[in-house]
Order: structure tokens, then sequence, then C-alpha cells
């Protein structure tokens, strides 16, 4: 159970298979751990082992996880992209893709617009966001399951929460995004991504309730990160050349 630590943050964080190197988070909201990986949609870290180098984290503070740290209220977000971007320091990692269910999404754009230049593609995998049918129902997790000391004050950012419409507009990240549409997985908002940033695929909707569109869901994932992957291995060879 290795452990990564800067100053007074340490983070918990495992990794299985070889390849270029995939960092994927489980769903969980705030409470995003590794041991949370059974009961996701599909298990990214099985799944992918084989094609990838794949490695998972507890998040900052989550419950019944083991990485802990202050909590940052000024950038809440940041201090995440700050453990995983050290994370990937630690292991001697500059480029990497990123695969991040439900807070995932978030997660992902905040990593993007912190360092586009190291996150080669993203999978939004049921990502949340700003739902106008449910508007309170992020709100609502977070200051019931996680943590009701710390909500007492409140924001309601648009979108995805952590970056702007102007910001998807603007990103040339390839993207690839996997909707739900739940309360917390917000369908509008995966919708939107799609329509505004200019390299976004999605799959098929609905994709995981039947066991071969499901599969065939996993295998566009696959597909898709594959192609970065095999022109990045065309750059290395071609610079060692």
């Amino acid at each position: 159970m290795p452990f990564y630590t800067k100053g007074d943050v340490r983070i918990h964080y495992e990794e299985v298979g070889s390849g270029f190197p995939l960092l994927v988070t489980p769903g969980g909201g705030l409470n995003s751990t590794i041991d949370k990986w059974p009961g996701q949609v599909f298990n990214a870290m099985e799944v992918f082992k084989n094609d990838f180098r794949c490695i998972t984290m507890d998040q900052r503070n989550a419950n019944g996880g083991e990485s802990t740290g202050p909590v940052q209220v000024n950038d809440p977000w940041g201090a995440f992209a700050d453990d995983q971007l050290g994370l990937m320091d630690h292991l001697g990692i500059q480029e990497f893709f990123f695969m991040g269910y439900c807070i995932g999404g978030p997660f992902a754009f905040k990593l993007i617009e912190r360092a586009p230049e190291r996150v080669q593609a993203a999978v939004f995998c049921q990502p949340v966001g700003h739902s106008s049918a449910t508007p309170d129902a992020m709100y609502d997790s977070g200051h019931d399951l996680w943590g009701p000391e710390l909500c007492a004050q409140r924001s309601d950012p648009d979108f995805m929460y952590c970056v702007s419409r102007d910001f998807a507009r603007s990103c040339q990240t390839p993207m690839l995004v996997m909707p739900d549409d739940t309360p917390s997985h917000s369908y509008e908002a995966a919708i939107a991504l799609v329509e505004l940033a200019p390299n976004a695929e999605v799959t098929a909707y609905p994709w995981k309730e039947l066991d071969d569109v499901r599969a065939n869901a996993i295998e566009q994932v696959r597909e898709f990160l594959k192609v970065p992957s095999a022109r990045i291995d065309r750059t290395l060879k071609g610079s060692a050349a």
C-alpha cells in the first residue's frame, strides 16, 4: 500500500499493469477511494491493466480512505489537482491519460486547465455536473455524506463546477464522454460538454444497462486512448532516433 507524501499531504495510491500511464479515479463524490472500484459500473483497473499502466488513488480526506491533507476552502478543486499531478511527479510520469468516474469529470477539467500539456486525453465516465432539474443534488450529497461541518458557506458554480463554459470551448484536449442521467450524474452537463469542447466524442446512450452495449462502450474507451498512445510512442521513438 504505497504512499506519496508532500508537506502535510499524504496520498495512498495503487498501480497495476504496464504501458502508457492511465490515471483513473473511481466515483463516490468526495469519498472517491480505491476500495470503491468493485462497485463501479466497470472496474477500469481490471479492464485496462493489459493495455496501460493504471494508477489510482484515495482522494484527499475521503471517508474510508487513507489520503489526508488540509481542507483547501479557497481552491478545493485545485487541491485535488495538486494531489493528482503531485502523484504523477512522484512516479516520474510527465504525460498521461486520465479517466474519471462521477466526480472525475471536474477532476479531469481542472487537471486539463492546470496542465494541458500533460493530460494527453481524458475520459469522462458518468460525469457529475450542474442539472437544472435537480440543482441541489451535489450540494445535498456533500452536505449529508461527506462533511456537514464544512458546508457553512455555499456557492453554485455552473456547468462542471470547476471551469467555465468558455474554457470548455477553448479546450483542445481529446475527450470521450460516457453520459449518465441521475440527479448526481447530469445528462445535461455531459451533453453540454460534448457540444462545447471541440475535440469531444460521446458513447452511445444509454450504455451501461445492457451487457453488449456496455462492452462496446468499454471497447470505445480502449480504442480512443490507444490512438494518442500510438502517436506519443511514435514521437518518442523519433526523438530517440
